[in-house]
């Protein structure tokens, strides 16, 4: 039994049935159904076109379901208009699927949830460990998603700049997931791209293109993090990073800036800088400028922070994280980063704890408990 296969073809057989007229709820229980057959017989019979297979077994489900007294009464108008099962083509419907994730009606939190569970093949309890909340919770979470995406017909899916984010975000889950969310993520945008010239869909795709690019330099041994500046960037995949620039070039030749453009060009500056101490942080800085005024986001003003404080110095940095509230994600550990470059290494050690106490996950805490370690060091010898 191939289960790499079966997590691959789930997402594309919800989409089928969904295509078909299912709703997205009733389609995901009449999957699930099929792939429990599924395992049950294909060690000793298995099909030769298992997609096929599992869209017909699954199909079979959910017109038992709608066929079942208790459901008559909602859906037996439904059931004398469903359109006779078509044969399974070899379209891909996954991104489809995003669209219906994406629904408007949906918070993007469980957007993403419900995606990382439908489209991307997570347990609940995975996609609860990744959001750092009880599994309960996020079963509660998928199920109201669910229910609200209940008889929606397809024609009214999600609107594009929704779509965008989740592909982004299921894009950052993959790099820590048991499944190579990221590249599925990277395959779909290429999709979106050829299908519409919005210049954000193409920001979007090299704003991937140019993170994947730095992946295999992200973690060293036992999955340890590493920072930007002490990447192998020797290691970086060259041939990402100048199609991520193509791509990039010719969305900013339409002159319509958008989030996903400015943080690309950003990326792009990072890739282009053949050492650290080589990076252009003015004009880093100067699109921090124009990402904000897009966005106002308190997030980018703490990145901001840390690109003022690389190009003027650790000074002009802290007063650039004034402007950023206390609770924003990760400002303790900016804080300590600024402390250290003004040289204030005992702050900055505590800094560093702090920051540790309040990381989302265990390779950032890790990391910040060592840096704290460094910064102590370098304290006790000065």
């Amino acid at each position: 039994m191939n289960a790499a296969l079966l997590r691959e073809l789930v997402p594309a057989v919800i989409g089928v049935l969904v295509r078909r007229g299912a709703d997205f709820a009733s389609a995901e229980d009449a999957v699930q159904e099929a792939l429990i057959r599924a395992l049950d017989t294909w060690p000793d019979d298995p099909p030769r076109d298992p997609k096929g297979w599992l869209v017909a077994a699954a199909w079979r489900r959910f017109l038992d379901a709608v066929r079942s007294e208790s459901a008559r009464r909602d859906r037996e108008g439904a059931v004398d208009a469903e359109p006779p099962p078509d044969p399974v083509s070899g379209a891909d419907d996954t991104l489809r699927l995003y669209f219906l994730c994406a629904h408007p009606t949906l918070p993007p939190a469980a957007a993403v949830a419900l995606t990382l569970r439908a489209v991307g093949g997570l347990t609940t309890r995975q996609i609860a460990e990744a959001h750092l909340v009880p599994e309960a919770t996020m079963a509660q979470r998928i199920s109201r998603a669910k229910k609200k995406l209940e008889g929606l017909p397809l024609h009214r899916p999600g609107d594009l700049a929704t779509v965008l984010r989740v592909l982004y975000l299921v894009f950052n889950e993959g790099y820590g997931g048991d499944l190579d969310l990221a590249a599925e993520s990277i395959r779909l945008t290429r999709q979106l791209a050829a299908l519409t010239d919005e210049p954000e869909v193409a920001g979007l795709l090299a704003l991937m293109l140019l993170h994947h690019a730095r992946r295999a330099s992200r973690t060293g041994p036992a999955g340890r993090l590493v920072p930007l500046a002490d990447q192998d960037r020797g290691r970086w995949d060259t041939a990402l990073i100048a199609e991520g620039v193509v791509v990039l070039q010719a969305a900013l030749a339409r002159d319509r800036l958008g989030e996903y453009q400015a943080q690309a060009a950003i990326a792009a500056l990072h890739a282009d800088a053949p050492t650290a101490d080589d990076t252009d942080w003015p004009q880093i800085v100067e699109w921090y400028d124009e990402l904000l005024a897009l966005t106002g986001s308190p997030v980018v003003r703490l990145n901001r922070a840390v690109a003022v404080g690389a190009a003027d110095g650790a000074h002009a940095g802290l007063a650039a994280l004034a402007e950023v509230g206390d609770d924003v994600p990760r400002r303790t550990a900016v804080l300590a980063w600024l402390r250290e470059r003004a040289g204030e290494l005992e702050a900055a050690a505590g800094l560093y704890v702090e920051a540790a106490r309040a990381a989302p996950s265990v390779a950032e805490r890790d990391h910040l408990t060592r840096e704290a370690a460094r910064v102590r060091a370098l304290s006790g010898s000065s």
